[in-house]
């Protein structure tokens, strides 16, 4: 068996990226700790009495017994600074256009280059005086991160103090003295543009307020059925080629947030590369600037160090709960939390600790709580009010629900966007089953509908689901014994829920006017198919037949006025209303003219 000397603190075992100290007391739970003679970044995971794991964030094949293992005596954390917005990451903050210029294509073991760019100098605003205090959270300074955000320097939550020293405004790099204090114990602390944070550490705030706001995303099916709020959490599950990227994809342009976090979790290479050329190439709707102007993305490809895709979720989380400290609304998309789940599922198998369902570790579900539970919609240290919603995207082998991912994270998340593979293989997009999905907002988001749309909105959406649920139901019937048999009635249930499934469920997201939908438009495409319904149902109750209802074509023109009706001209409904009164007024006349002579 190889000696080591315990003084020295050098590798006993290697198994992977799971690394044993033996013999020392020299490291603190969770510590960050270099490894070997490469400086590998790891993470204390385990202590007894006589053994310390660590689990090694890079890869490390060559790396031997022996060789020196040492701590830092801080917990594993990210740099929170300007610069990080227009970035790209791994899954522990290490910029990766800094390292294919230093290394090219392929990252270096122990690849030393810092989060933020150390010689870029910001025009920086000092917002305070000598004399004034400082708590947690107080803003200090502020500088134009990019042209549409503007950086606002925090104390850190775990500091306050008295101001004693202050620079003149002016240019200044993320490592500069701007502002320095007086702490209560009398240490004098300097302020920079920057501050570190541990990433399993959630950022504390002042109050959590209830939810009350929707995450607007101008998708129809998730803004009218399935709506997420502001500090909400959802999932995207769905199997292989069902749209879970394109998805995200697309709430990530048309959010109403301020931010955009990106976490690419274990994903296949080539998409990540995708993402990254089309976030570049993305004009944001909004500022008319490049998308990537308030979004920052980490990726941890499949082909990237397992250990690493664990943390890059916590690393994502924290870079959000940074920007929402200053006010912002952050929305972080998770894509994949499985791929996160499997990285848990091999640790745990190489740490030989005793699986549960499936092989996963038993403590799978406290893992996801902990990450789902900081979303939120908080009132900051600072006073100023700021959001993280989650939308994490699951992928269960083989489009299997029943899996314990999925499983659990239903248990912690409200909104569930169920996607399914014969909408998906039939070109609907989205491609979210109405029936599996849910949302439990609804009822949370009542008097912003009321009050900021209408109070027909929630009616409406009442009547559009119970036509859908009808249906689904309804087609039971007609895969056993056909259509024909069924009444007038039930027919116009399915030719109208036809006209939901494709006139308003369905998105085109390459159309100017239907890739996003404002929530007054969604109203009115609501009501006047709902209109068309009830006048349908009136004719038939009176004796016309729906065939002839059918050839004049209106279910066919609601399908259609996604695409004829534009965003900002909602006048063209006034005159889609006269055509269906047109089409449909000698119906009721003739049905009229009938009772009076049946009398």
């Amino acid at each position: 068996m190889y000696e080591v000397n315990s003084l020295n603190n050098t590798i006993y075992s290697i198994n992977g990226p799971v690394v044993t100290v033996k013999d020392t007391k020299d490291f603190a739970m969770m510590e960050m700790v270099y490894v070997g003679d490469a400086n590998l970044v790891g993470e204390v995971i385990g202590i007894t009495d006589d053994r310390t794991t660590i689990q090694v964030y890079e890869e490390t094949s060559g790396l031997r017994p022996g060789e020196p293992v040492k701590g830092t005596g801080a917990p594993m954390s990210v740099t929170l600074g300007p610069g990080i917005l227009t970035n790209i990451y791994d899954g522990i903050e290490r910029p990766l256009r800094d390292i294919h210029e230093k290394s090219g294509a392929f990252i270096e073991r122990g690849a030393d280059v810092p989060a933020l760019d150390q010689t870029r100098r910001y025009d920086v605003t000092v917002l305070v005086k000598p004399g004034d205090e400082l708590s947690a959270g107080s803003i200090y300074a502020t500088c134009p991160e990019t042209p549409v955000i503007l950086h606002k320097c925090m104390v850190p939550p775990n500091m306050s103090g008295t101001v004693t020293e202050v620079m003149p405004s002016g240019s200044y790099t993320v490592n500069d003295t701007v502002v320095r204090i007086k702490t209560p114990s009398g240490a004098i602390e300097s302020l920079t543009l920057c501050q570190k944070w541990p990433i399993r550490t959630a950022r504390p705030a002042s109050l959590r307020k209830p939810i009350s706001l929707p995450l607007i995303t101008g998708q129809r099916v998730i803004d009218t059925l399935f709506p997420i709020a502001k500090g909400g959490a959802a999932a995207v599950p769905g199997g292989f080629g069902t749209g879970k990227t394109m998805t995200q994809h697309q709430l990530a342009k048309w959010c109403d947030a301020d931010i955009i976090v990106y976490v690419g979790c274990g994903e296949r290479g080539n998409e990540m590369t995708q993402v990254l050329d089309e976030f570049g190439e993305l004009i944001d709707p909004k500022t008319g600037n490049k998308l990537t102007d308030r979004t920052v993305l980490i990726a941890n490809t499949s082909n990237m160090p397992v250990a690493a895709r664990e943390a890059s979720i916590y690393t994502g989380i924290t870079l959000a709960e940074y920007y929402r400290d200053m006010g912002y609304h952050v929305a972080i998309m998770a894509d994949s939390t499985s791929r996160w789940a499997e990285a848990l599922r091999e640790i745990s198998g190489r740490l030989e600790e005793m699986p549960a369902e499936e092989g996963f570790p038993a403590y799978l579900p406290s893992r996801l709580s902990q990450f789902y539970e900081r979303a939120g919609y908080m009132v900051n240290l600072n006073g100023t009010e700021g959001s993280v919603s989650i939308i994490g995207a699951v992928s269960p082998q083989g489009a299997d629900f029943s899996e314990p991912v999925t499983q659990n994270t239903k248990r912690f998340v409200r909104t569930f966007w169920a996607l399914d593979k014969s909408l998906a293989y039939a070109r609907h997009y989205p491609a979210i089953n109405w029936t599996e999905s849910y949302s439990e907002y609804v009822d949370d988001l009542t008097a912003y509908y009321n009050e900021k749309v209408s109070p027909d909105f929630l009616t409406c959406r009442r009547r559009i689901s119970t036509l859908l649920a009808e249906e689904a139901s309804l087609m039971e019937i007609v895969k056993l014994i056909g259509a024909d048999v069924l009444p007038d009635d039930q027919k116009l249930t399915i030719e109208t829920a036809k006209a939901i499934r494709l006139g308003f469920l369905q998105q085109n997201a390459f159309h100017k006017d239907d890739t996003y939908v404002p929530l007054e438009k969604q109203l009115a495409m609501m009501k006047i198919i709902l209109y068309v319904n009830d006048r349908c149902e009136a004719i038939v109750k009176q004796g016309t037949a729906l065939s002839e209802l059918v050839e004049l074509g209106l279910f066919d023109v609601l399908a259609g006025m996604k695409y004829e009706i534009p965003n900002d001209h909602p006048e063209a409904f006034d005159r889609l209303y006269e055509k269906i009164n047109t089409a449909l007024a000698p119906f009721e006349k003739t049905t009229a003219e009938g009772m009076v002579n049946a009398q």
